[in-house]
């Protein structure tokens, strides 16, 4: 018998809200913790899908947030309902928070936890102080500096809660989506692997998914995913531009390793102690590659 789904539940988004979606063969979700490159697989997906840079609509109407809680679920449905296209949904809750269907294709993106941190802080700081309060996750914008910000994912405080514990929040979803690996309609991307090979990938995935794509439109497409076209168009594809202080900072860096930078080799050996007992070594060494001695590695996309 399959377990119900896990329920997560937060200021922003609430997984309960899949229950009763009535989901489409062919669908694809898109999950990954925030700031591990959830827009850049949505651009990527879109444009396999699209066959064209010139999206119909901002990213954020093509491929909603379904379980997001500042819109109403009956008009995150709607849309749903509405679009002919092949949909592709957003989300932020693990694969144990969703009701899987088989007819599905399920892509979850994972990130060095350390560089997902760094985009973190770089977000709550570009964030409405409105909007940081009513989410209440970043009671503020960061008054420390990135080493302090990173190093309370290095160290685990006693007052952490579930949410801030790097056991649950950064590894969990990632590992959940490991042990599923071998299912035909999961599939498990690594930033790192996006920005050392996107046409690579980007062909990889378009064969999972069924897509044929036309040739001639084939390096205008994979142009289309890099960051720096991306940014460009900012306002185009950045999510939720209305709690951004500026959207073109959502596109803040699109290199790899940044978190690490502002850590000390004791700060480095603090987290290699604290993730060694929570996960299978193979599992830890692929989702580190570049942590010295242990793997590592991500960009900054969001």
């Amino acid at each position: 018998m399959t377990a119900a789904p896990r329920r997560y539940r937060s200021p922003q988004q609430d997984s309960a809200r899949w229950d009763d979606f009535p989901v489409r063969a062919g669908d694809i979700v898109i999950s990954s913790p925030a700031k591990a490159g959830t827009t850049w697989v949505q651009m990527i997906c879109a444009l396999l899908i699209f066959q064209t840079p010139d999206l119909p609509k901002p990213l954020s109407a093509l491929s909603p947030w379904l379980d997001q809680t500042f819109t109403p679920r009956e008009k995150v449905y709607a849309q749903l309902a509405e679009q002919e296209h092949r949909r592709f949904i957003k989300t932020h809750v693990p694969l144990d928070g969703l009701p899987l269907d088989p007819r599905v294709h399920y892509l979850v993106m994972a990130r060095h936890p350390l560089d997902r941190a760094l985009s973190l802080y770089h977000q709550a700081a570009g964030t409405r102080a409105e909007w940081l309060r009513a989410f209440q996750d970043y009671p503020d914008a960061p008054s420390s500096g990135e080493r302090e910000w990173l190093l309370k994912w290095c160290q685990r405080d006693p007052a952490d809660g579930w949410e801030q514990d790097v056991a649950a929040a950064e590894l969990h979803h990632p590992l959940d989506a490991w042990q599923r690996r071998a299912q035909p309609n999961i599939r498990l991307l690594h930033y790192d692997d996006l920005c050392t090979d996107l046409a690579g990938h980007m062909a990889a995935l378009a064969e999972w998914l069924g897509i044929t794509v036309d040739e001639a439109v084939w390096p205008e497409l994979v142009r289309a995913a890099t960051f720096d076209e991306m940014k460009a168009r900012a306002k185009w594809l950045a999510p939720d531009t209305e709690i951004l202080t500026d959207p073109v900072e959502f596109f803040r860096e699109g290199r790899s390793g940044a978190g690490r930078e502002f850590l000390t080799e004791d700060d480095l050996e603090a987290y290699r102690k604290r993730v060694a007992p929570l996960a299978p070594r193979p599992f830890l060494d692929w989702l580190h590659r570049g942590l010295p001695a242990d793997g590592g590695g991500a960009g900054a996309l969001g």
